[in-house]
């Protein structure tokens, strides 16, 4: 099946230098670098980019006889962007996906003065969580997955990854690695699941008893499951410490499975340091985290992935420092942190926040939200999402406007006319 989208504005390609790495420094905002200017067309066939030139030579090659009043000539679809401005599809490279139950309430405690620590103890937060989503069926988990993937395709992310974490049991963690794999079969948008045991301690063991079922039961039950591509571990004072973090983290690795780890959210535990020690792809949350650990990790490849919206949420005046990794060219990603606590999976408003409380321009936050955060998923047949280039998957945005700028610049409003994830259209108006 062939796609044929012509008289695009500007397209943000993204796709400077080697794709395969991220964009750091001020070459992550630099226009000439990345955004095609106006008038080209993109030719799409078994959802793979085979061409991107200017639209009336596709149009006199693939469609000569094309109406322009319709949407298909023969089997080929036409879309006539319409001016409209084309970015690749958004890489949401850190989302709790898949649980159960409503903590809406938790708002006026932390408005009372209660930390989340403090909630947690009362019996809220994670723990919360878990008894909801451990009363689902496998089925009823995936009813949800599917209509929070829609949601996110219908705000533009075409790939993202997706952890366990509200289970806490072997049963339930194997439970809720299945269920985002039969997401990921249904939805087009693209699914890859992280294991999240190590998320909290479940009220019915201590922690080193939990540590002991995480490495000698879960964790080889998760592997034969073959589901989870990485391990994750809450490494945060209340939670997991740094020895806690290394113990399990080496364990997965010595079976197989990277890991991403929660870092340094609500101070500098040492967390995004230890990551770089330990050979993550990404360290997440990492807002706390000292200059010294940021290069260190940046040197060791490690991406720092901000969660904006965790601050939003939390109504914390600090946001992370982007500003200071584009100065000092240490690569960085923005994620959703799609949760029951911070309850937006839409990738334009965490731009939002990127730009309006962060700092950063733009191009550079686009950049934050699609090539780098692709970089340390697992792009299928060495191809690269994130980016908009030939012979790479055909996963794109077309914005509203005619300016690429627009993606992130319209908080409680979709900024996006359709949207394509490998090649399927999944979003008309």
């Amino acid at each position: 099946m062939r796609t044929l989208v012509v008289n695009s504005g500007e397209i943000a390609h993204m796709s400077h230098g080697d794709s395969s790495k991220p964009l750091i420094g001020e070459e992550m905002g630099d226009k000439d670098l990345n955004i095609y200017s106006e008038g080209l067309g993109i030719l799409v066939e078994d959802g793979v980019i085979l061409s991107i030139r200017d639209s009336e030579e596709l149009i006199s090659e693939y469609a000569p006889s094309w109406d322009r009043n319709s949407e298909k000539i023969g089997d080929m679809n036409i879309i006539d962007a319409k001016g409209g401005a084309i970015v690749p599809g958004f890489v949401d490279s850190h989302t709790h996906l898949i649980w159960g139950g409503d903590r809406s309430n938790e708002m006026a405690l932390r408005q009372r003065g209660l930390s989340y620590s403090d909630i947690s103890k009362l019996g809220g937060g994670i723990s919360k969580t878990v008894e909801a989503t451990r009363r689902l069926s496998i089925q009823e988990l995936v009813d949800i997955g599917v209509q929070r993937a829609s949601n996110a395709l219908r705000m533009g992310t075409t790939t993202m990854e997706a952890k366990s974490g509200y289970g806490l049991s072997t049963e339930s963690e194997l439970k809720l690695l299945e269920a985002t794999e039969r997401v990921n079969r249904i939805s087009v948008c693209d699914i890859q699941a992280t294991w999240l045991g190590a998320h909290d301690v479940p009220k019915q063991n201590n922690k080193e008893e939990y540590i002991e079922e995480l490495i000698s039961k879960q964790l080889p039950m998760v592997v034969e499951q073959g589901i989870a591509v990485w391990a994750d571990v809450f490494c945060e004072p209340g939670w997991f410490t740094v020895d806690d973090t290394i113990e399990i983290i080496t364990a997965s690795k010595n079976v197989g499975l990277g890991s991403r780890i929660h870092a340094d959210e609500f101070l500098d535990s040492g967390g995004l340091g230890i990551a770089a020690e330990l050979g993550s792809i990404s360290a997440d949350h990492v807002a706390k985290s000292d200059d010294d650990s940021r290069a260190k990790a940046h040197d060791s490849g490690v991406m720092q992935t901000f969660l904006p919206g965790t601050q939003y949420v939390m109504g914390m005046d600090e946001f992370p420092p982007m500003k200071k990794c584009v100065e000092n060219s240490w690569a960085f990603s923005i994620a959703s942190d799609f949760n029951p606590n911070c309850n937006t999976i839409s990738m334009p408003f965490v731009g939002s926040l990127a730009t309006h409380r962060c700092g950063i321009d733009p191009i550079t936050a686009l950049a934050a939200s699609t090539r780098n955060p692709s970089t340390t998923l697992k792009n299928h047949e060495n191809k690269s999402y994130g980016v908009i280039s030939e012979n790479n998957p055909a996963s794109f945005n077309i914005l509203n406007s005619k300016k690429v700028e627009s993606w992130c610049q319209s908080p409680g409003m979709n900024p996006i006319s359709k949207t394509l994830a490998n090649g399927n259209i999944v979003k008309h108006i």
